[in-house]
Order: C-alpha cells, then sequence, then structure tokens
C-alpha cells in the first residue's frame, strides 16, 4: 500500500472525507472512512471509503489490493459493532453508471437490519 493519499477536490467523498460535507461518521482509521448514508436503503445503511481517491472496483490493481483487504475487515468490525452479524448483512460495490454508480470514488455499502429481498436491485 502506498503511504500517499490522494484527494479529487471535486469529488464527493474526498470531500466527506476532508470534512468539507458533514457526514455521520461511523468509523475513520489512517487509510478509511465510514458514514451513514444519507438516503438509506435499509435500516443500517453504512458507506466505507478509502481515504485515497479509486474510481470505482473495476480501478482495484495489485498496488492497492492491500488497502481493499483493509476495508474487508473494517467492514467487519462495523457489521459486528452494528449487531449485523448475527441476522446478516449485505456488502455491494457498484462500477460504472450502468451499475448504479452515482459517486465515482470506491465504496462500499453495508446493508443490513432487516431481510434483504433475494433481488440485487
Amino acid at each position: 500500500m502506498s503511504d500517499t493519499i490522494h484527494r479529487d477536490p471535486d469529488c464527493l467523498f474526498c470531500r466527506i472525507i476532508e470534512g468539507d460535507i458533514p457526514s455521520q461518521k461511523v468509523y475513520e482509521d489512517e487509510l478509511c472512512y465510514a458514514f451513514r448514508d444519507i438516503n438509506p436503503q435499509a435500516p443500517t445503511h453504512i458507506l466505507v471509503v478509502p481515504k485515497t481517491h479509486i474510481p470505482s472496483c473495476a480501478a482495484v490493481t495489485a498496488e492497492n489490493a492491500g488497502l481493499v483487504g483493509h476495508i474487508f475487515t473494517v467492514i467487519v468490525r462495523i457489521a459486528r459493532a452494528e449487531g449485523l452479524e448475527e441476522g446478516g448483512y449485505r456488502v455491494v460495490s457498484n462500477a460504472g453508471p450502468n451499475a448504479g454508480q452515482t459517486v465515482p470514488h470506491l465504496h462500499f455499502h453495508i446493508l443490513g437490519g432487516e431481510r434483504l429481498s433475494d433481488r440485487m436491485s
């Protein structure tokens, strides 16, 4: 993992990470930031984003794969803290506009707190 954090000043999530746009923080460390979605699709809906700007999961490389692995350990930690472990939860990442990605910054949705639809959309 690189020690350099790259941010895009035009990116909504980079601006949230910087504190320019308010968010309801759930978790933060040196590599990632997690916050509650402002338009929740489930009782628990948390976004986990890397602090460095990566456009989507389509931009994951061997160089940043360690960061993505770290994010997944954070997802498990957050799910436990939110009480989602027993009933289960969904982790979603969209890549590109046809998949529904509205912010071009890699992010993972943690969804849970109720029985979710068998449909993925």
